[in-house]
């Protein structure tokens, strides 16, 4: 088993349920998920989030954000993580199911197109309209410079 794919394909499908809320991610949902016990929460909590002066400069404490975690195991042992940015315990519990079901080399490759392609494929969609709207808003220094020549 290569477990440097599995740990890229991993985050990947971590950061697409992260991004997503509940209802968009039960839409896709292929049926039930199997049955699981929570074993931490799910619970809200904060973090710190960090960033950097210019991207690369000395790292600072930027504030706090509220998040919410669980940890879910499924009747085969296999256990599923989730961390969500916001409120929404129905959101990190569903995530952290769907982490589980994703390790189970059975359901993964159905579960991967029905429920994370779809999925990340909305919210590369939703991606490029913002990035359109704020190139629209986009100025040309060098092309105001050159025209008061």
């Amino acid at each position: 088993m290569d477990h440097a794919k599995t740990d890229e394909q991993r985050k990947h499908w971590m950061a697409v349920l992260a991004r997503a809320k509940a209802p968009e991610v039960e839409a896709h949902l292929p049926g039930s998920l199997p049955p699981h016990t929570r074993l931490r929460g799910p619970e809200v909590g904060l973090a710190m989030v960090r960033g950097r002066a210019g991207g690369t400069g000395a790292a600072f404490n930027l504030g706090e954000m509220t998040v919410t975690r669980c940890t879910v195991r499924d009747e085969a042992g296999r256990v599923g993580h989730a961390v969500i940015a916001g409120r929404d315990p129905q959101q990190a519990e569903l995530a952290a199911a769907l982490d589980a079901a994703l390790q189970d080399p059975t359901r993964q490759d159905g579960l991967l197109q029905a429920v994370i392609a779809p999925l990340h494929a909305a919210q590369q969609a939703a991606r490029a309209v913002t990035a359109g709207k704020a190139a629209a808003t986009r100025v040309q220094f060098f092309t105001l410079a050159t025209m008061r020549s």
